[in-house]
């Protein structure tokens, strides 16, 4: 087996700069007589013409409003207030997306201006899986090279010649 290849995809395998790898969502809210969502990858690209969908604290399975996202990544609706509770959002695109709790409170009390409790999906790993891939890339790697050179077993004799078949000793 060629060690220098081996040692060189190892190292490309953990070389990979992790913007290759995934990037994960970032959705923020901002809350005034109306609710502004912004949604951004984690690389800071906005995610533009993004689907969301608003759901209320009393029906969660069912959207209330759906829509998309600007070019900006921005996206505003008008919440119920008499729908008081934590409204979420859900924003995808392209099998990227995060969801995200907005609270929202009934009309004359004070609720939080701003909120990033978004829950990302797709978001780059953090160096502990990093180490297990690569440990289990290792692996893998010395599972199959042991595979392929493992001894082949050999005669009590040592001849290496074929066996005699049955037809053959009748002759």
């Amino acid at each position: 087996m060629n060690w220098k290849l081996c040692i060189s995809l190892l190292f490309w395998t953990i070389a990979i700069p992790e913007s290759a790898i995934a990037h994960g969502v970032i959705v923020q809210s901002q809350t005034t007589s109306a609710i502004k969502i912004n949604a951004t990858y984690d690389t800071g690209t906005p995610m533009a013409n993004a689907e969301v969908r608003i759901y209320t604290p009393q029906d969660p399975t069912t959207p209330w409003m759906t829509g998309n996202t600007d070019e900006n990544g921005h996206f505003v609706f008008i919440p119920d207030h008499d729908n008081s509770g934590l409204w979420e959002a859900t924003v995808r695109q392209a099998g990227h997306g995060a969801l995200i709790a907005i609270p929202v409170s009934p009309p004359g009390e004070q609720v939080s201006h701003s909120s990033e409790n978004a829950i990302a999906s797709n978001s780059a790993s953090n160096p502990v899986q990093k180490w297990v891939a690569a440990a289990a890339v290792i692996w893998g790697f010395i599972g199959t090279a042991l595979f392929f050179t493992r001894l082949k077993p050999s005669d009590e004799t040592g001849d290496n010649s074929p066996p005699i078949t049955s037809q053959e000793s009748e002759n």
